[in-house]
């Protein structure tokens, strides 16, 4: 019982010796990307002692009464404390400082671990509504892995013990509305944000439509082509609504002009086509006439006084013979 006993103590303390060098701070000494820093060690009296700095087991500097084998006298004080300047991250290590006697026995020694970090970005403090009673604060700020975060109410100037990157405050809690900032630090910087007061409202109406640019591109172009497609069809209608009209009053105007000419054309009675059958063969009346006339050429001028008289009675002996009535067209005249 007693050996089992003994091994379980230290199991447990070799457990927590093992916890506490988790929780133990890597470096010694921080320092900031180009700053200027001063390794802590001092040592009275160096004398006729030698001092031999090392980075990362690498001779930095050694000398021994003012001669210096390695590195630069300026960057030693009088103490033997090492100057360093211009902080870059090749500058972080392990630095150890040896004071030696003149029997070659050790003096004094000093190690430490130096760890160069940058400077903290400026964080942007926003906050999201969440049913208009409360709101979520969030820090913002790049690279958020080792940073502390710390968060400060404005009007009572009270700091929150939250030290998450987000905050969430109930609005309906607060009587005034207050306002709020954050910071953030790591071990060798801290910067602050802007203030910042919500205020939550109700929110708006979603958009009728969410499209994209190019969707809403190639929406405008096929409206417009379907508009370019819709006039030329109109176009192509109209002209051939006005070839159509223009047709149809032409064919109107040829109607009306038909009744027209046929009005002129006079009225024929059968009688008068029957005796003009041919335009060239000669009338009735014309046989007479000419008859008449060559009578009159060979008879004597005795006989001339009686022929009123026998064309009187030849007149009485006939009946008269309807006047034909010219024709219009196609209607040739005899002379005589």
């Amino acid at each position: 019982m007693a050996c089992l006993a003994a091994t379980l103590g230290l199991v447990i303390f070799s457990g927590i010796m093992d916890l506490s060098a988790a929780n133990k701070d890597p470096c010694d000494l921080y320092a900031l990307v180009g700053q200027n820093l001063t390794l802590p060690f001092v040592f009275e009296g160096l004398g006729v002692h030698e001092l031999r700095w090392t980075h990362n087991t690498k001779i930095i500097f050694r000398g021994q009464q003012g001669r210096v084998s390695h590195g630069k006298a300026e960057d030693i004080s009088k103490t033997g404390s090492l100057f360093l300047k211009n902080l870059q991250f090749s500058s972080a290590g392990i630095y150890q400082a040896d004071v030696v006697n003149p029997n070659r026995t050790l003096a004094k020694t000093w190690n430490g671990s130096l760890c160069v970090m940058d400077k903290v970005a400026k964080p942007q403090l926003t906050y999201i509504c969440v049913k208009t009673s409360v709101v979520i604060l969030n820090c913002n700020v790049a690279n958020p892995q080792g940073l502390t975060f710390s968060w400060t109410v404005f009007m009572d100037d009270k700091t929150l013990s939250e030290t998450k990157q987000t905050l969430s405050i109930s609005l309906a809690q607060q009587k005034v509305v207050r306002s709020f900032t954050c910071s953030v630090a790591n071990k060798v910087s801290k910067e602050k944000s802007d203030t910042v007061r919500p205020t939550c409202e109700s929110p708006p109406p979603p958009p009728l439509f969410c499209l994209k640019s190019q969707t809403v591109l190639a929406v405008l172009a096929g409206v417009a082509g379907l508009i370019l497609l819709l006039l030329v069809i109109i176009i192509t209608l109209c002209c051939r609504n006005r070839r159509i009209k223009t047709q149809m009053r032409r064919r109107d105007q040829k109607g009306l002009r038909m009744p027209f000419l046929n009005k002129l054309e006079p009225n024929i009675s059968p009688v008068y086509e029957t005796m003009h059958q041919t335009e060239d063969a000669p009338t009735v009346s014309q046989t007479s006439l000419l008859k008449d006339c060559c009578e009159n050429v060979t008879q004597p001028e005795a006989q001339t006084e009686n022929k009123p008289a026998q064309l009187s009675a030849d007149a009485e002996g006939q009946k008269p013979s309807p006047v034909p009535k010219p024709r219009t067209k196609g209607l040739k005249t005899l002379n005589i």
